[in-house]
């Protein structure tokens, strides 16, 4: 005869000790070949010949005054910039993020082309997740201004 609950203890044995498993894979690097990480413009042009026509993703902050946008070609290009004072020409064809602007920064994937231009498919703005409540006297609604466009003109 077997001891009653012999079998339920059995799986739940089983059941933490695949569970620790599973977290110890994930914690010993298992996941490190899923992380994705960018590299900043010095580390792009310190590559070289290395860099060019394969997957980057490059991160960096927008340059000021470099930003040329034309709505109607969808042709977006400007200036990414690092700490270490390096600059990427970026190239987009297709409309930027509602919050990009100059001085934010910018996670781009695409291609490093011969001709010294990252062709950028895929921008991404990077912004704090952190709410803050308007300082004290300042209305709700004068925050909308910062998050609409002035059309150019």
């Amino acid at each position: 005869m077997s001891k009653p609950g012999g079998r339920s203890r059995v799986g739940l044995i089983v059941a933490t000790l695949i569970i620790l498993g599973s977290i110890a894979y994930m914690l010993s690097g298992g996941i490190g070949g899923n992380l994705v990480y960018f590299l900043t413009p010095s580390e792009l042009l310190a590559k070289g010949p290395e860099a060019v026509d394969v997957p980057i993703r490059l991160g960096g902050q927008v340059a000021p005054n470099s930003v040329k946008w034309d709505a109607e070609s969808l042709d977006l290009r400007f200036t990414m910039q690092d700490a270490d004072g390096s600059h990427v020409e970026v190239h987009a064809n297709k409309a930027p993020p509602q919050m990009f602007r100059e001085g934010i920064g910018v996670v781009v994937e695409g291609k490093y082309l011969p001709s010294g231009v990252f062709e950028s498919n895929n921008l991404m703005v990077k912004h704090s997740n952190e709410y803050r409540a308007p300082d004290a006297g300042h209305d709700p609604k004068d925050m909308i201004k910062t998050l609409v466009r002035e059309p150019a003109g």
